[in-house]
């Protein structure tokens, strides 16, 4: 096939700068926004926060610069096109001459720089090991194995590392020759470390070791060890029947071991240094609060500042308009000062349609889901998907779904993920249709009711669903009952 050359039309679909940077800023929670917008302070110099008692001067900055992008690289070009300028849009009246009583706060006293700040201190996990093994005896070559060892342990304090990959690491990485019978004997000494459990390769020498800590409280500890040992596939599988069969077994003793291990803890890294991991808080972007009956929405501002130009660039134009000379370093100059002013006025633009999307997608859901809002009740949501909220507030599916997943609402019920309120719909026999929400919730109170001695069955929520009113199939019932965290009816079984 020859080739050609020719010379075609078609339209494409391209998101601008702006389009993009909003769609980013959409999905900033409000937790992270405040730092969104100091890192953009610190990337774009025209940009700055406003000022108590100050009001922003962006409406009043009109966009002199929009017609001229297509002269943006013409730097040798005529000066006319910069001294049309009017840099009055970008300056304040009156503002040539700033007293230095302005500069200056005399309402309230200087702060005290050396006063000292008492900041709070928290040792993590890793000290309180590495104190502990200061207590050993041991020689140079040992400790280094033993820091090796606890350096292996994870977040909730097992060593899940083999033997054998530990005596590699130290050949490799620190050309420490060992064998796994030393590594075996140090890890039985940091297993009798604080917290009980620390440095075990699965939950049930986790226990063990926890329970072994315990066998001065009597026969029962000593009992429940040995289920442990004998029987730990058929206790976490709830298959007590077996276990009262292999070790003669009353109801009450069994009850007294089960009561004996629940109380031990599966992650004993996880209570302790509590500075090591970071805490995690939901910071809620809107606030509703049921006013008398009525719904009030608003929107958390706590974490986005007031935005504007910088008084320092609108004096740069200033003073290049009183300026005489045109040269090109004064143009490139300018240039660079319109780049900065018009990504300034694209982000104070972006952060304004944020708020304003947020706002109204949020009213939509609150409106759909108004009974909810005001009774608190899961069995008052309606069924809802992402394509109701978007007809409902012009948006595209996508820019809810971008909302949806990752901002929370606090009401005085609770505080949700705006997720939490989309769900489908669910047939009843008269027809109407359901949220599936109020069906999780009915499911989940049926199985919080049940005798835990004899616990539904999958087949026998079907059946009180349907009796309910619900049409719902029982492989329905053991997917919402998954999406519940809800064990089956074996493992929900209690003596």
């Amino acid at each position: 096939m020859a080739l050609s050359q020719g010379l075609y039309q078609k339209q494409l679909q391209k998101l601008s700068p702006q389009q993009i940077q909003l769609m980013k800023l959409l999905q900033v929670p409000t937790g992270l926004l405040e730092q969104r917008i100091k890192e953009e302070i610190e990337e774009n110099p025209a940009l700055e926060e406003v000022e108590d008692g100050h009001e922003t001067e962006y409406d009043e900055i009109k966009d002199e610069f929009a017609d001229n992008d297509a002269e943006e690289t013409e730097m040798d070009g005529s000066a006319e096109e910069y001294d049309n300028i009017d840099i009055s849009e970008y300056v304040e009246e009156g503002d040539d001459e700033i007293g230095d009583y302005k500069l200056k706060d005399t309402n309230y006293p200087e702060i005290d720089e050396n006063r000292v700040i008492p900041i709070k201190v928290e040792r993590g996990f890793n000290e309180i090991m590495l104190e502990q093994l200061g207590m050993l005896t041991l020689t140079d070559h040992e400790k280094k194995v033993a820091l090796q060892i606890i350096g292996n342990l994870d977040d909730d304090g097992y060593l899940r590392r083999e033997f054998s990959a530990i005596v590699d690491d130290l050949a490799f990485r620190q050309n420490i020759e060992t064998t796994e019978e030393e590594i075996a004997k140090l890890v039985l000494q940091i297993q009798q470390f604080d917290p009980p459990g620390i440095a075990a390769r699965d939950l049930q020498e986790c226990l063990l070791l926890q329970l072994e800590r315990k066998l001065n409280e009597g026969k029962k500890v000593k009992m429940a060890i040995k289920v442990l040992e004998k029987y730990f596939d058929e206790f976490t599988k709830k298959h007590y029947e077996k276990i009262q069969r292999g070790l003669d077994l009353t109801d009450d003793d069994l009850r007294e071991i089960i009561n004996q291990v629940v109380r031990l803890n599966p992650k004993p890294a996880g209570s302790v240094g509590g500075a090591s991991k970071a805490e995690s808080y939901v910071v809620p972007d809107f606030f509703i609060y049921n006013n008398a009956g009525k719904l009030e929405l608003t929107l958390n501002n706590k974490n986005a500042p007031d935005l504007r130009i910088s008084e320092g660039y609108r004096d740069m134009l200033k003073d290049y308009d009183r300026g005489s000379k045109k040269d090109k370093r004064q143009k490139e100059a300018v240039m660079f000062i319109k780049q900065k002013i018009d990504s300034a006025k694209w982000f104070i633009d972006a952060i304004k349609q944020r708020q304003n999307t947020l706002l109204g997608t949020m009213e939509a859901i609150m409106n759909y889901q108004h009974d909810f809002f005001v009774s608190g009740d899961e069995t008052d949501l309606r069924p809802m998907i992402l394509k109701y909220i978007a007809e409902a507030t012009n948006l595209d599916i996508s820019t809810v779904s971008r909302v949806a997943n990752s901002k929370f609402v606090q009401t005085e019920f609770g505080t949700y993920r705006l997720k939490f309120f989309f769900s489908e719909s669910l047939s009843t026999d008269s027809g109407e249709e359901v949220s599936t929400r109020e069906v999780k919730k009915i499911l989940s109170d049926i199985i919080e009711a049940e005798d835990k001695r004899h616990p539904f069955s999958d087949e026998k929520l079907t059946e009180l669903l349907q009796e309910k009113g619900y049409n719902i199939a029982r492989r329905t019932v053991a997917k919402y009952r998954e999406q519940l965290n809800i064990s089956v009816a074996r493992l929900r079984k209690e003596l």
